[in-house]
């Protein structure tokens, strides 16, 4: 098959469409992928490390309120999709997939009015602006969560599929998780994330938490800080003084390798992502989330209460979160290992490993029909 990718801003909308672009390559090796995102997104960097043919338009996000920007922001849209009917006249592809984020509006636009079949992924639970106009053009939906599909009603093919991400984190190595770490095979380890960018909040209150960790003897701490806040949470965690903590603390800038360390972990402390969330589940990893409350529709909280709905995580709102608080709950499931295998599988029960097999089906049936 030859499909066209989009979706951009954010990993949580990048990592899923490449997660699809390379299910399709698995089934059909001859297919052919071109990604259309924009040059100032994230996607420009990480879509060509992945070999994948890249091309741009120019568009901006709708502001809310009324402003001059908004205009501006119409015109780029009638220009993005002049630019993108361009570029899908010249590929001529079988399919069309959005994963969210604005540069999704005029591609996908583009490729309904050219005939050409699309389908979206929605990866939270209340979907985002650009996939909620656009699902009255597309052919199909698949959503990564069940609670989302009544927003989808008036779409012919919807299906719950889960998130595709869930596929590309399995068959990580747990030992090669440990050695990358410097720990130990069998080292029960936390692990916490704020999303590849980081969350400072996040980190200074697991630092907090950190240093009461003589009362978790043989824990560990492994902080995935991100890069413009390592400095500050390695000077943060540099001040714990008991030396039976501090070699605990493992602080990494990034964590290149997910989903083997993934594979070693006990727990997670993290924001909720929905691609986040949909890796932890498939490894029956239970996780302690803190949404970031700076999201649209604050759809983070509503992703985490789908988890601590069938038990298989915690949930502590940001304006909530203490070192204190945060320490409590770790001890809580970690001082529990009943009770933390009990979170593991309930966890488990809702991943959906399989799901980019069930979208690269869908497609199937969409580009046939």
């Amino acid at each position: 098959m030859r499909i066209v990718l989009t979706g951009g801003g954010t990993g949580g909308h990048i990592y899923p469409a490449l997660a699809i672009g390379r299910e399709v390559e698995r089934r059909e090796p001859a297919s052919e992928l071109l990604y259309i995102g924009t040059k100032r997104g994230l996607e420009s960097r990480i879509v060509p490390e992945r070999g994948v043919r890249f091309e741009s338009i120019d568009i901006t996000g709708i502001r809310r309120s009324l402003s001059l920007e908004n205009l501006r922001t119409a015109l780029r849209f009638v220009r993005g999709v002049r630019r993108a009917k361009s570029l899908l006249r010249e590929f001529r592809p079988d399919a069309v997939v959005g994963t969210g984020g604005y540069v999704c509006g005029p591609v996908v636009y583009a490729a309904a009015k050219l005939g050409i079949p699309t389908l979206l992924h929605e990866q939270n639970v209340v979907p985002g602006l650009t996939n909620k106009f656009l699902s009255r053009y597309a052919d199909a939906v698949a959503v990564s969560f069940a609670d989302s599909k009544p927003h989808f009603a008036r779409v012919k093919s919807v299906e719950y599929a889960g998130n595709p991400c869930a596929t590309a984190i399995l068959g990580g190595d747990p030992t090669r998780g440990y050695a990358s770490l410097g720990l130990a095979p069998g080292t029960r380890f936390v692990l916490i994330v704020g999303g590849s960018r980081g969350a400072q909040t996040l980190n200074r209150a697991a630092a907090e938490a950190a240093a009461q960790l003589g009362g978790l003897p043989d824990v560990h701490f492994v902080f995935a800080s991100g890069e413009r806040y390592y400095e500050e949470l390695q000077a943060e965690v540099g001040r714990i003084s008991d030396p039976s903590v501090a070699t605990r603390l493992h602080v990494k800038p990034y964590i290149s390798n997910m989903a083997e360390v993934l594979a070693a972990t006990s727990l997670v402390v993290g924001r909720a992502g929905a691609s986040f969330i949909a890796e932890f589940a498939a490894l029956g990893v239970p996780a302690i989330y803190v949404p970031s409350p700076n999201v649209t529709n604050n759809h983070q909280q509503a992703n985490a209460e789908s988890v601590v709905r069938v038990g298989g995580g915690m949930m502590i709102l940001e304006r909530e979160l203490s070192g204190a608080k945060l320490y409590e709950a770790v001890a809580d499931i970690m001082g529990d290992e009943a009770r933390r295998v009990e979170m593991a599988e309930a966890a488990k029960s809702i991943g959906m490993p399989e799901a980019a097999g069930v979208i690269y089906e869908q497609l199937q049936r969409i580009v046939r029909r």
